[in-house]
């Protein structure tokens, strides 16, 4: 097991069925680059894709919703075949609202992550609110867990890792990475 989570923590991450993942700060480590041009340029971590894929292997639905849009974003979402996004929006509970309705699910079936200020309307609804290790304070505050991993270094795969590991999917998918025993 990667981390020792607390019996509380995985009760409360027990049957989540969506998970909401802000971008900037979660997916990615902050950092907004430019080109000379004017391009936005992201970088993501190879480990937090896999464990989005993960989560979708074992029916949870990952979903996004982020202030920012760009072309980059959308190849990288694109890529991990995440359906459930909301793009350029500061306001994200009411988006939140709509994947919910959308796909049959309740507030008591949501996790989300997220580190600033425009995550707290989101955090503050779902079952299981998360944190990076570099969050914002307030955001730190009302987290249930608080990574032990920094955004766009791991902290997103660590959420799914929870999330596995409280749904019971954890062993049997790290099973089938092995491959047959010889």
């Amino acid at each position: 097991m990667p981390f020792l989570f607390k019996a509380e923590t995985l009760l409360a991450a027990q049957d989540i069925r969506i998970a909401f993942f802000d971008v900037d700060g979660v997916l990615t480590d902050g950092g907004v680059y430019f080109t000379e041009e004017g391009e936005t340029l992201k970088r993501f971590n190879i480990l937090d894709g896999y464990g989005l894929k993960l989560l979708r292997m074992a029916g949870i639905t990952p979903a996004v919703i982020t202030g920012r849009d760009s072309k980059p974003l959308r190849v990288r979402l694109a890529a991990l075949g995440i359906e459930h996004v909301r793009f350029g929006t500061e306001d994200k509970l009411p988006a939140a609202e709509a994947m919910l309705a959308a796909l049959g699910f309740t507030w008591s079936q949501a996790a989300a992550i997220g580190d600033d200020w425009p995550d707290l309307p989101v955090l503050g609804r779902v079952a299981l609110p998360v944190a990076p290790a570099n969050a914002h304070i307030e955001v730190r505050e009302v987290a249930l867990y608080v990574t032990k991993a920094r955004g766009g270094e791991g902290a997103a795969r660590e959420f799914c890792d929870l999330l596995l590991t409280a749904n019971g999917h954890y062993r049997r998918l790290l099973d089938a990475a092995r491959g047959p025993a010889a």
